[in-house]
This record gives structure tokens, sequence and C-alpha cells, in this order.
């Protein structure tokens, strides 16, 4: 039994946060959390899922189980990234709201409260979204061409969606169906509903705001969002494919009118060679974007979990 307080017996709202590297951060968002929901008189549970970002994680949530009764800790075998993470704490958690926020203490705990009054207005999602963005400018770049990208490759998912929401426990259970090994919250909450709404919450930089995510994360990501929840690669690379042949096509029949009325004499190596090297590169383009998706049926097809616990904090 934990030294200082007892544990809450039935949470009805759950509170999961990914550790990747945020030993020195989360006793810190404990504490935040506490007087949040001292305001809204809610009874709570904050699950820590170590990511294994680094060997100071699990001790540092250990110690916070001990110390308080809210805490529970869920470590993972191997880094199985944040999405996954996230899914595991979801799929653990008891409470009827359930709230995910990160550990850099960059979405701030305060705004937990309005997230969830906005919730239990009728709302099964509710994100908490920055006004302003206070992330380096290539960060806020990627960031705001990524989410116009997704918005028109997949429609029904909302554009200001963030790791800082809370989603009711009917739309948890929907997410553990989910078994790509590709995970996409958000791309699933667009599958489940469509009933969301916003929050405005300020952004905070804060003294443990190190981003985990660098350019290339950033950039894997993204694409992995759509050849997973989107078939528009391949509509592109069909278009590019028929582009590419209607263009030949021209092209030879140009060479072949301009050789019957004897413009071209002899045909140019440049220009041949341009030719073969521009449609060798759309062909290996396309064969690179199919494989992509092989490469996703294959690995669905293996069922391979999406996470394995190692250990559990007890109580």
């Amino acid at each position: 039994m934990p030294s200082n307080e007892l544990a809450a017996a039935s949470p009805n709202v759950s509170v999961v946060v990914p550790v990747y590297r945020g030993a020195s951060s989360i006793a810190e968002l404990f504490r935040r959390l506490q007087l949040a929901f001292q305001a809204t008189g809610d009874e709570f549970e904050v699950i820590f899922v170590d990511d294994r970002g680094n060997a100071e994680n699990w001790p540092s949530i250990s110690a916070l189980a001990q110390q308080h009764g809210q805490v529970r800790g869920i470590r993972l075998s191997k880094n199985f990234g944040q999405h996954a993470a996230t899914l595991c704490g979801i799929s653990n958690a008891r409470g009827e709201w359930i709230i995910t926020i990160d550990e850099d203490l960059e979405q701030p705990p305060e705004s937990v409260p309005a997230l969830l009054e906005k919730a239990r207005q009728g709302h099964l999602v509710v994100y908490g979204v920055n006004e302003k963005r206070s992330h380096a400018r290539w960060r806020n770049f990627t960031s705001e061409l990524g989410r116009s990208a997704f918005k028109f490759a997949i429609p029904s998912l909302n554009r200001e969606y963030t790791s800082f929401r809370v989603i009711h426990q009917s739309v948890a259970k929907g997410l553990e169906r989910f078994q790509s090994p590709f995970t996409f919250i958000d791309g699933y909450i667009s599958w489940i509903t469509n009933t969301y709404a916003t929050v405005i919450v300020p952004h905070d930089t804060g003294a443990h705001a190190t981003s985990s995510y660098s350019l290339r994360k950033l950039v894997a990501h993204m694409i992995n969002i759509f050849v997973t929840f989107s078939d528009l690669p391949l509509r592109v690379a069909t278009w590019m494919g028929v582009g590419a042949s209607v263009g030949g096509a021209a092209w030879g029949l140009l060479i072949l009118v301009l050789k019957l009325i004897g413009t071209v004499s002899v045909s140019g190596y440049a220009s041949i060679m341009a030719g073969m090297t521009f449609l060798g590169g759309i062909q290996l383009l396309i064969l690179g974007i199919f494989g992509e998706y092989i490469a996703r049926i294959n690995f669905k097809t293996a069922s391979m979990p999406l996470f394995l616990i190692e250990a559990e904090t007890t109580h």
C-alpha cells in the first residue's frame, strides 16, 4: 500500500502519459494533475507507460507509484513508439473518461478541467489545441504542412488533432480493436466517431520541453500515416503512370510526324537518355509505393502485437 495516499478504488477519469525521456518531469506533472482534479472533484488515476526511452524512467515511475495510490506504472518490453504506448495505457484505463497528455509539460495540466467540461457537454472526443505553437519554425512549418496534407488524404480526420485529448470509454473500446502495427490514434478516432470538439489551451515551453521527434522521425511518421490510412499515394502513382504513358505516346507521335516531314533526321542521344531516365524514375517511384503497401500487408498478416508489457507497478 502506498505510504502517503490510498489507492483510488474506482476512478471515473484516467490520465495516460507515455514516457520516453520524461523521468525528470513526471513528478511535477502528477503534482499539477492533482491540483487540477481538486478543482473538478473527480476520482482519478494516472497511468505512466514507460516506452523505454532511457533507464531512469522506470525507477522514477515506480517511486511515484509507491508514494501515490492514484499512480499506476506500466513498462513496455522495448520502445514501441508514442502512439503504441498511449494505446497500451488506454487499454488499461478504468475511467469513464480517458485523458492523454505528453510528459514534457508543454500541455498544461491546468487545462484538464476545461477539456472535461467540454466533453461532458456531449462530445465523445475533445482536443486541447494551441492558438499559437512555440516550437521551432521548421517544426511548426512541417506540422502545418502535414496537417493540411493529412486532411486532404483523410477527409474525416480532425485537422486540429493533438496528443492532448479526452476520449470517452466507448471510443477507447473501439481503439482496442485496431491491430495495425503502424499506429495513428487520431486516424483511428476519425474512423470511430465524428463527435469531437476542441478547446484552446496555452502552449507552455517549460523546462522539460525537448521534443523526442527529430525531422527524420516526423517525416517517417507522415509517410506512415499516408500509406496506412489513405489510398492517395496509390492514386498519385496511378495518375503518374497514366501521365507518363500519355506523355510518352505524345512525344513518340511528335517525333514520328517530325521525321515524316523531314524536320528530324537523326534522333538525339540526350533526349533519348533524358526520356529513359525520367520514365525509369517514375517506375521506381511507383514500385516503391506499391512496396510500402505490400510491406504493411505483410506486417498485418504476421499479427504482431502493438506492444508487450514487461512489468507493472503494484501497491
